[in-house]
């Protein structure tokens, strides 16, 4: 998975957007890869289908996931979760919904 991160967040990077979050679900027979990527006032679908292509050529090319996978690129949505230092500053004097 930390090789999966890490050609994510460096693709990310190379376009100045923000790799948000990184997930792996496995199922019986197939996996779902799903990168959350966000960049300041929004990410477009333009943006998103750019990131996907290259991130699956490279995963294609390093093979780094066992198994058939799906890879999904998506923005992180209203309902983003804040995960680090970086996100509780950006969203500062904004309403949050709190959770455990």
């Amino acid at each position: 998975m930390e090789r999966v991160r890490s050609v994510a967040q460096r693709v990310t990077a190379d376009r100045g957007f923000e790799l948000v979050d990184v997930e792996l679900k496995r199922a019986a027979g197939s996996s779902l890869l799903r990168l959350y990527v966000d960049k300041p006032g929004g990410i477009g679908l333009d943006d998103l289908q750019s990131v996907s292509e290259e991130v699956s050529a490279i995963l294609d090319a390093e093979d780094p996931i066992e198994g058939h996978y799906t890879l999904e690129v998506s923005s992180p949505g209203l309902d983003r979760p804040l995960r680090n230092e970086a996100d509780y500053r950006r969203f500062e004097g904004k309403l949050a919904k709190l959770s455990s």
